[in-house]
């Protein structure tokens, strides 16, 4: 069975409520992964969850570490996360370079998606900030230098260019419009399987003896609206995705 781990795609939000000269303070906790996860569990597809507040201390250390997944999804968590290990961010400890061991990974047979969002590829205000790191070095994508969001709220049509890859095959009528995407280029060797407003929307890429994909939207609201995800073709993309990225093992 195909494992995968999902990194990010959590958040928490603080809310001041205002009631004439009194206020206070709530906080709530929030997942987006639920649809990405569902279509993956039901295609057969073993699905671990690492939500944004536990990657800094428990995303994996070494390339090793990385050999108990087929494929590792990144979708709306910045490289800051990944880089800064609690005992470096709040100890001054020497850690290990965890951008630079997943890399190796891939490099060795191993699977990587980005999925787009605010805090993926360079992000909102370029917060996101993999640019120029191992991993910006072996996803297909070329990532820009400041806030590469592209927001479409009344719709961006996508338009597959390959409907022979194993990752669109068989994903058959018009797909569903998005409401925004990261913008990227793409490097030399990678494949476009899909654009969205004149952009690359899906990319490819192999690189040494592993398999990289880039998607340029979300994996759910609010730039994949519920349409998309509801739409059958969602699960089939993704499934074959997945079952694509393991294949470099």
């Amino acid at each position: 069975m195909t494992k995968v781990l999902i990194a990010g795609e959590s958040w928490v939000s603080e809310a001041t409520h205002y009631k004439g000269f009194d206020s206070f303070t709530s906080v709530t906790f929030h997942t987006g992964v639920d649809p990405l996860r569902d279509a993956l569990t039901a295609s057969g597809i073993e699905v671990v969850y690492m939500p944004a507040h536990e990657v800094p201390t428990n995303f994996p250390m070494t390339a090793e570490a990385f050999s108990e997944f087929d494929v590792v999804i990144l979708s709306d968590i910045g490289a800051n996360s990944i880089l800064l290990h609690p005992d470096t961010w709040l100890s001054g400890k020497r850690t290990p370079n965890r951008l630079k061991a997943l890399a190796a990974w891939v490099e060795a047979g191993g699977g990587l998606m980005m999925a787009g969002g605010y805090m993926s590829f360079q992000g909102f205000e370029g917060k996101a900030m993999y640019r120029g790191t191992p991993v910006d070095a072996v996803l297909p994508s070329v990532i820009d230098p400041w806030d590469d969001r592209v927001e479409a709220p009344a719709g961006a049509e996508p338009v597959v260019s390959d409907v022979a890859h194993p990752v669109t095959s068989g994903v058959t009528g018009a797909w569903p419009a998005l409401l925004g995407y990261n913008r990227f280029g793409v490097k030399d060797d990678a494949l476009v399987l899909a654009t969205v407003g004149g952009n690359p929307l899906l990319a490819v890429r192999e690189v040494g003896r592993g398999r990289t994909l880039a998607w340029a939207s979300d994996i759910g609201p609010h730039w994949c609206p519920d349409e998309f995800v509801a739409w059958p073709g969602y699960r089939r993309l993704f499934s074959q995705a997945v079952e694509w990225l393991a294949g470099g093992k």
